[in-house]
């Protein structure tokens, strides 16, 4: 079997994403700033120029996205915030979905969601064709999702690490190339497998 090349899965996987999903009536999202006058780790400015990162949580994960988004917008990337806004209780599965959306539509180049163990936010992401999602605890599950699996959806639980981990991580994963080599035939594999289950969404009547 030929393995499609990304130019072919591209076109095919954003124009899924917006005939099932409505794409093109999303409402803006709230940009996200940087804190004056706090110092961060500086990555590279031709490497993240014009790159959007899309964060969302849920009740959960409320104050840990308020400091991550802060940070990387200090990296240098253009943050684009979908909420939740506030302590008050929310589902997972709806910030999850906003997050792995903007990812899959391409308004966003990568996503973080943040809910109370992440599981089930990765759970929710990887039902997005074109998405990737993968949950990370530490730094060499950063590491790995991004170098092995070429991750553009990370998923963090804000109940099982600490705010300094959440900050290695997310410093880290954004910063971490794709692998490519042998792990580049395993990723197509997998665009291959969704290709199997989405080819058929066309189909579906909408009135």
């Amino acid at each position: 079997m030929n393995e499609p090349s990304d130019e072919e899965i591209r076109p095919i996987v954003q124009r899924v994403v917006t005939q099932l999903m409505g794409l093109s009536k999303q409402e803006p999202a709230h940009p996200i700033e940087a804190e004056p006058g706090k110092q961060f780790p500086q990555v590279e400015p031709a490497t993240v120029a014009r790159k959007v990162v899309v964060i969302g949580a849920d009740h959960g994960g409320y104050e840990l996205k308020e400091i991550l988004k802060k940070d990387v917008a200090a990296l240098g990337y253009e943050g684009m915030d979908v909420g939740t806004h506030s302590k008050e209780p929310v589902d997972y599965p709806d910030l999850a979905h906003e997050v792995a959306r903007a990812v899959a539509s391409g308004r966003a180049w990568r996503g973080i969601m943040i809910d109370g163990a992440g599981i089930g936010s990765c759970i929710v992401a990887n039902k997005v064709p074109g998405v990737r999602a993968g949950m990370a605890y530490d730094y060499a599950s950063s590491v790995n999702g991004r170098e092995h699996n070429d991750t553009n959806v990370l998923t963090l639980g804000a109940g099982l690490i600490g705010v300094n981990l959440a900050k290695q991580i997310v410093t880290v994963w954004l910063a971490t190339p794709f692998g490519g080599g042998r792990h580049e035939k395993r990723v197509n594999k997998i665009i291959i497998i969704e290709k199997l289950y989405t080819k058929w969404v066309h189909l579906i009547n909408r009135d």
